[in-house]
């Protein structure tokens, strides 16, 4: 019994079956974040991409299971650490690319870079630069489909580096206040730049932070996307039917260094190395489709496509134009 409740708490998903279906389609999103990341890291080592550059290599599975619970409408926003969700909405990988490198093709035409970009197409909100400052404008979404009076929901990400911070609290009082359709998500990869969470934070279980506000709260298997899917679905209803907000602390791990200028000394090669062969989410996620006897065929196609993809980007990136002095003056004033 307590086992069973401990898995319901932690998200699990081993006992359903598994829809092939839904699993494929996630295993491709990650490839090609996965992928997309990769050729990033190696673009900036070549000079092509300057400012800060934030990998999401190794989280993939939470923005993908999440990705899979909502509906046309619902937005996103999130923190610095941002391409994968962007990918995730199904934002093109050209224009992602070609904005990482500064050039006009890019979806904030050059002038947001890795951390500032948005697409109102996509209903993705940016990625934002100031620590936890994305949470507040997050249950700004979710007000103004309260307002409107529609089933909307907000998935507001954040770290567990930023999940102390004021203006954090400040949106969880807000947002139980008024039962805002807002989803916090923790994305706790267990480093807030260099500092452990052990060592940051002395709550030990980040899902119930919003306990004394009245939040619903479910820590997650961060690793494992149908986890990810399950809780999402839970805490994405729940919004929808008045009962938010909702709280996830989706446990996860990224493999590279803060951003690309950190060495990440402040953890162990074994530890990295166990964490990738062990709990990889795509390698997981694969094992569960060879299971089901998808065929290695399969897998070779979507490898393909997503090279062709990646490349695609990369070449696009290279070769569209720098924006002209003249955007420095464009998305600056809305006049009503």
């Amino acid at each position: 019994m307590a086992q069973a409740a401990e898995a319901k708490k932690r998200g699990k998903t081993k006992e359903k079956p598994v829809d092939q279906e839904t699993l494929l389609k996630a295993y491709r999103t990650m490839l090609l974040i996965r992928r997309f990341e990769e050729k990033a890291g190696q673009l900036y080592g070549m000079g092509l991409i300057g400012g800060f550059c934030h990998l999401y290599i190794g989280q993939e599975a939470v923005v993908v299971g999440m990705q899979l619970a909502i509906s046309d409408g619902d937005e996103v926003i999130t923190s610095y650490r941002d391409h994968g969700h962007m990918l995730a909405c199904g934002m093109e990988a050209r224009g992602v690319m070609a904005e990482l490198t500064g050039r006009s093709g890019g979806y904030s035409h050059g002038k947001g870079g890795s951390m500032h970009m948005f697409s109102r197409e996509k209903n993705f909100f940016g990625g934002h630069g100031i620590v936890g400052a994305q949470v507040s404008i997050g249950n700004g979404l979710a007000f103004s489909n309260w307002y409107r009076g529609n089933d909307r929901v907000s998935l507001t990400y954040f770290g567990e580096g930023a999940s102390n911070q004021g203006q954090v609290y400040e949106s969880f009082n807000l947002a139980a206040l008024m039962k805002l359709p807002t989803v916090f998500i923790i994305e706790n990869n267990k480093y807030g730049m260099g500092t452990s969470v052990e060592r940051s934070s002395a709550s030990q279980d980040l899902s119930q932070n919003g306990v004394p506000w009245g939040i619903q709260g479910i820590q997650v298997d961060g690793m494992d996307v149908l986890a990810v899917k399950e809780a999402a679905d839970t805490a994405v209803a729940a919004c929808r039917e008045g009962k938010g907000p909702f709280l996830l602390e989706v446990k996860t791990y990224r493999y590279r260094g803060h951003s690309m200028s950190d060495p990440a000394k402040y953890r162990t090669r074994e530890e990295v190395q166990m964490m990738r062969s062990q709990h990889d989410c795509i390698e997981n996620a694969r094992h569960r489709l060879e299971a089901l006897d998808v065929e290695e065929k399969v897998f070779k196609a979507i490898d393909d496509e997503i090279k062709a993809i990646v490349q695609d980007a990369a070449d696009f990136a290279q070769s569209s134009p720098e924006p002209e002095l003249s955007e420095l003056y464009t998305d600056i004033l809305l006049e009503g």
